[in-house]
């Protein structure tokens, strides 16, 4: 069906035709006959993986950046996602970059963003993922520092939204890898990230002795990294104990793309950036002799991607752009390949 509708929904602006499908999913998982609906169509085959002392129920998850402020993810866990990723989450509201922000690239199965960090606040976030949850489904939240707020006072947001995030998620993911945060990617070389996951898991340890449980915080790196510059942000955050990477964000890169809109500034996602993101994953798993448990995203868009993320090194795969062109459809066809 998706194959119809999406010559429909690709005839609307990229950012619009994605806040109607969140609004769809906002409706169906406040729904209760359409999300059992949803989820008898989208049933998947249980696959568990454990990671991070969290139990899984498949490998796929979707990745932040879909649903930033938390108000479908009820009615995306319906698709078949093992986890869902939101964010990604800013301390205070901010309105992210000035519009028009999302290009799609069809003939590569690719789009461009340069969104900024768009978010309704910690708070509101927070607000959305009180409460219960679908059985199994387990939930992340992507961090981000405010674009007012200088690189060298970022810790105090990450440390506040830790606060506010770590009694209601399974896991939160540092982002210092967004290309659409002036400065934001300073925050991976050596000195810079050490002395903000130093920070971090210190803060770490107080909450965790609040709540009684550890608190899996994994780290968002960027594919654009050298091998040297790699290699100096998983010393220090093995050094640091972190749980895991999320490699990798979107490249300022532009590997094979041939349209016009290769000149527009912002990240891209989608199939041309799934060779940078495997080769990244590859490279993570062996420098840290694979115990450092990695979720694969970056051009996931089918079974075959899913396969060769694993295969690199991958304990989970995520996605957002094989959505947009794959359909709600995508995962369970992802799964019961696998």
């Amino acid at each position: 069906m998706y194959r119809f509708i999406r010559p429909l929904l690709f005839k609307i602006d990229p950012e619009s035709a994605h806040s109607l499908t969140i609004s769809l999913l906002r409706m169906v998982g406040a729904v209760s006959p359409l999300r059992n609906m949803l989820r008898r169509y989208y049933r998947v085959p249980h696959k568990p993986v454990h990671a991070f002392g969290l139990e899984f129920p498949n490998p796929v998850g979707l990745a932040a950046g879909y649903d930033k402020d938390g108000i479908a993810w009820k009615g995306a866990a319906m698709l078949g996602f093992g986890h869902i990723e939101l964010g990604t989450v800013t301390l205070r509201p901010q309105p992210g970059n000035p519009k028009p922000r999302v290009f799609r690239l069809p003939a590569e199965r690719a789009l461009f963003n340069r969104m900024g960090f768009p978010s309704r606040g910690a708070h509101f976030v927070a607000d959305q993922i009180a409460g219960n949850r679908p059985h199994h489904l387990i939930l992340g939240v992507n961090l981000g520092k405010n674009a007012s707020t200088p690189i060298e006072a970022a810790g105090g947001d990450y440390q506040e939204l830790m606060r506010i995030f770590a009694p209601k998620a399974d896991y939160l993911a540092i982002n210092v890898s967004s290309p659409n945060t002036v400065g934001l990617r300073r925050l991976q070389a050596r000195t810079e990230l050490n002395s903000l996951l130093s920070l971090l898991v210190v803060e770490r340890e107080i909450i965790s002795a609040k709540l009684d449980r550890n608190i899996p915080l994994l780290v968002k790196l960027a594919p654009d990294l050298s091998i040297a510059e790699l290699d100096d942000a998983l010393d220090v955050i093995i050094a640091n104990n972190l749980d895991g990477v999320i490699a990798t964000n979107t490249t300022i890169a532009r590997p094979g793309v041939e349209s016009v809109l290769a000149a527009q500034v912002g990240g891209l996602s989608g199939a041309p950036l799934h060779p940078m993101s495997v080769r990244m994953v590859e490279h993570i798993n062996h420098a840290a002799d694979g115990k450092l448990p990695i979720i694969g995203v970056g051009g996931v868009m089918d079974a075959d991607d899913t396969k060769k993320m694993l295969a690199a090194g991958a304990v989970l795969v995520q996605l957002y752009t094989g959505l947009v062109y794959g359909g709600p459809g995508l995962v369970k066809s992802i799964i019961s390949s696998l």
